[in-house]
């Protein structure tokens, strides 16, 4: 409660800075940090200084996928503050500009199996199966808009439990990421122009999730429900008891 009390009031301070002559140039440094972070963390090679020559219109080298990636995280930015982070269609909205050209399904629920691995191609996470993932998302958000905790701890909590269900084929970490943004910037506007996902790839090597920057596969094969949930239960264990650690 205190560290809340302490973040409360250094961005009441960010505020009024934002509020100041140089405000806008902050807002769009800022607005570029982020773009990095969040694009870093997926891979993205490109630099402050070539994004900022993207958003101005200009023709960088570079992966084209890689522009897109920017493109797409430049477009769902811009919109953060028209979407309802307790809304489920404003969450599919959201994802549909981040992901326009770059996944099969953008602004649509998995229709496959998926897993996560490390590096060296170990499994550690295999996410619900997909036709759990609406009524999953579904319980999350009700969550979201009954529970009283403080809205700092609610944001982090549907960070952790987004990535753990894992609700899109692809994206989701910057999906999560994302959305974690727009429920403390409605909660406070100042943090809609703070560089979080800046900070999260600055750090990401100090972080101990459980999910850190890793590889992405999914199952075509629908039938592999059962021994899914197999590997659900057993991952939920090892969530369960990585929160005890804690």
């Amino acid at each position: 409660m205190n560290l809340i009390a302490e973040i409360a009031a250094a961005i009441e301070r960010y505020r009024i800075i934002l509020e100041g002559q140089d405000g806008v140039r902050l807002r769009k440094i800022n607005h570029i940090r982020t773009i990095r972070g969040t694009t870093a963390i997926e891979d993205n090679t490109l630099t402050e200084a070539q994004i900022t020559a993207i958003l101005s219109g200009k023709r960088v080298a570079g992966p084209q996928r890689e522009i897109d990636e920017v493109k797409g995280a430049h477009a769902a930015y811009e919109a953060i503050e028209t979407f309802n982070p307790y809304s489920i269609d404003d969450l599919l909205k959201a994802h549909g500009l981040m992901t326009k050209g770059l996944v099969d399904r953008p602004g649509k629920f998995r229709n496959c199996n998926v897993g996560v691995m490390d590096g060296a191609g170990n499994v550690v996470h295999m996410a619900p199966p997909f036709a759990n993932v609406p009524s999953l998302v579904k319980d999350l958000f009700a969550w979201l808009a009954d529970s009283e905790d403080p809205v700092l701890i609610k944001s982090c909590v549907f960070h952790y439990e987004f990535e753990f269900i894992h609700p899109f084929q692809d994206g989701n970490g910057r999906t999560g990421r994302y959305w974690q943004t727009a429920i403390i910037g409605k909660w406070r506007n100042a943090f809609y122009a703070a560089p979080i996902e800046n900070i999260v790839w600055r750090t990401k090597a100090a972080t101990t999730s459980p999910y850190g920057v890793q590889r992405f596969w999914a199952i075509r094969n629908r039938s592999s429900t059962s021994c899914l949930s197999t590997s659900c239960k057993q991952s939920r264990a090892r969530v369960k008891n990585s929160r005890m650690s804690v």
